[in-house]
C-alpha cells in the first residue's frame, strides 16, 4: 500500500511539472520561413500561429497561388517545429516515456 501512495505522489508531482511546462511552452516561440525568407511565420508552444510576415516582393497579384503555397509551407513548418519543441520539453519530464495526449 505504501508503494501505491508513493506512486500517486510521484504522478501528482509529474502532473504539476507538466502543467508548469505547458504554461512555459505557451510563451516560447519558433520561427519558420519559406521562399528564402520572403514569408515568415511564428508559432508558440501551444501550436498557435502568432504572426505571419510577408515581404512586399512576394506579393504578386499575377501569382497568388505561389504566395498561398509559400504561406502554407511556412505555417506547416512552424507548427512542426512547435510540436518538436513541445515533444522535446515533455520528453525531459517523462524520461522519454510516450504518454498519450502529450
Amino acid at each position: 500500500m505504501k508503494n501505491m501512495n508513493n506512486m500517486m505522489k510521484q504522478a501528482q508531482q509529474l502532473q504539476k511539472k507538466m502543467l508548469k511546462a505547458q504554461e512555459e511552452l505557451a510563451s516560447k516561440t519558433v520561427e519558420a520561413s519559406a521562399g528564402g525568407g520572403m514569408v515568415k511565420v511564428v508559432a508558440n508552444g501551444s501550436q498557435k500561429i502568432e504572426s505571419i510576415v510577408l515581404e512586399k516582393e512576394v506579393v504578386d497579384p499575377e501569382d497568388v497561388e505561389m504566395l498561398q503555397d509559400l504561406i502554407l509551407a511556412a505555417v506547416n513548418d512552424a507548427l512542426n517545429k512547435s510540436q518538436e519543441m513541445v515533444s522535446s520539453e515533455m520528453g525531459k519530464l517523462t524520461g522519454g516515456l510516450n504518454i498519450p495526449g502529450l
